[in-house]
């Protein structure tokens, strides 16, 4: 009988075939015929407008869930906080070696794109700002509504703020309310999935654009971005994970890997992480992790251990700046730093809501760079894999030390597992669809005949 995860289709295959042919269509046009390739730019900004549309709602679901899946960590006592801590940690690492990087290659520099630049009205924005005490000002929205609909990021963060630390002092009587805003939350990222569609468009327009005003020189550095970004995450993961594992642990990256190798091949399908939650959640728990500890880890870790987002926010902000000639200086860096800290919270699992928290992270600390957006939509496809990639490969790592710090985990189950002398029944879980129950078992005289 053939692997049902090997044989699962999905329809993002089509829009990933898609996405390929739009960026080689956009190339070829750009670079015949220059001026054609430049009219096409409308379609490009058309599409950033519509994921500029979607920051606000995504950003305060996003955060409101995550204050609020917190607090529910924090009940479980020990392996909460220190789950909570360490995601911390290793996200803003994650964060600063995005930026170490992005300034070291500085892949964008040279493509001087004057042309590529976003409306007057946000350009105008930035550059009349005020002082400290206007930036401050800025912040408060004049109604709580008003912070999702004016288009204002720090002002849809800072309510979304708000709202999650009340809920949170609601106690039990705000467990509505977290309901009532995760339905949303699936309806804000339905309707960025439906936007993603676009994608292919968005793409052929952004880059016979970028091609047509600079030549297949902006090629070269997209995908430098890319190679770059991929090289990077390989070095976090097998690096910086790697001897984390080790040192704390005793358990080797490479065995871990192959482990889960079933698993990246789903997310390597799908683009996202979450679709392979419960079988993490599985075999995690087959690994020697306690349940309670699994429970609490890989649930949170999916809204807060974001480590392959974050090196992406980081070096495709450098980049952008960089190559639209308006490059960030350290103290821009540093503060975008502390707000993709917060705003990349629940970014994972989802395709498309890094691009969305990318967006919203330019604008609300350089609005003239949002247009920007644009120049990575054609590569942000393929980006989308190392994020799930790395990001799924964190909170493996995750459970696997909070498990060995807080003593809920079997250390000699653990060498059996990955030296294989316990394998993994893939009979128990071979469903992906988050809480879907299993299909009837086959009686089993059926069973004995396809035998």
């Amino acid at each position: 009988m053939s692997d049902p995860i090997t044989t699962r289709h999905d329809r993002t295959h089509w829009l990933y075939l898609a996405v390929i042919v739009a960026v080689i269509g956009g190339i070829l046009v750009g670079w015949l015929a220059p001026d054609v390739g430049q009219s096409f730019a409308p379609l490009g900004t058309i599409f950033v407008n519509l994921i500029k549309m979607m920051i606000a709602p995504v950003i305060f679901c996003t955060i409101v869930l995550g204050i609020g899946s917190v607090r529910a960590a924090a009940t479980v006592g020990k392996v909460g906080g220190l789950a909570i801590g360490y995601f911390l940690i290793m996200s803003t690492i994650a964060l600063g070696i995005g930026i170490v990087v992005g300034n070291l290659l500085q892949p964008g520099t040279g493509l001087n794109l004057t042309k590529v630049k976003a409306g007057h009205d946000l350009a105008d924005k930035a550059h009349s700002a005020g002082g400290t005490w206007d930036f401050i000002q800025g912040i408060v929205p004049t109604t709580l509504l008003s912070s999702l609909t004016a288009g204002n990021v720090l002002q849809a963060l800072f309510v979304a703020l708000l709202v999650g630390f009340a809920v949170q002092a609601m106690g039990r009587t705000g467990e509505p309310v977290l309901r009532a805003v995760a339905i949303i939350q699936k309806l804000v990222f339905r309707i960025l999935a439906m936007i993603l569609w676009l994608a292919p468009i968005g793409a052929f327009g952004a880059i016979a654009n970028v091609v047509g005003t600079t030549g297949l020189d902006a090629v070269v550095k997209l995908a430098t971005l890319m190679a770059a970004f991929y090289l990077t995450c390989l070095v976090f993961v097998f690096g910086v994970l790697g001897m984390l594992l080790w040192a704390v642990s005793r358990v080797s990256i490479l065995k871990l890997v192959r482990y889960l190798a079933r698993e990246y091949l789903l997310i390597v399908a799908t683009s996202s992480s979450e679709s392979a939650l419960p079988r993490l959640i599985a075999k995690m728990d087959h690994l020697g992790v306690e349940r309670t500890t699994v429970g609490v880890v890989v649930p949170t870790g999916y809204s807060f251990n974001l480590d392959g987002t974050a090196i992406y926010l980081t070096m495709a902000s450098i980049f952008i700046a960089d190559a639209m000639g308006k490059p960030l200086s350290l103290g821009e860096q540093v503060g975008l730093l502390l707000f993709m800290i917060i705003a990349s919270k629940g970014a994972a699992g989802v395709t498309g809501a890094g691009l969305a928290t990318l967006a919203g992270g330019l604008q609300s600390h350089r609005p003239e760079l949002l247009d920007g957006v644009g120049l990575i939509v054609g590569i942000d496809r393929f980006m989308s894999e190392a994020r799930a990639l790395t990001n799924f490969s964190g909170n493996a790592v995750a459970t696997v030390l909070i498990g060995t710090w807080t003593k809920t985990i079997n250390v000699d189950q653990v060498k059996d597992v990955l030296d294989r002398k316990l394998p993994f029944d893939e009979r128990t879980m071979v469903d992906d669809d988050h809480g879907t129950p299993p299909p009837p078992r086959q009686p089993e005289t059926k069973n004995l005949v396809s035998a």
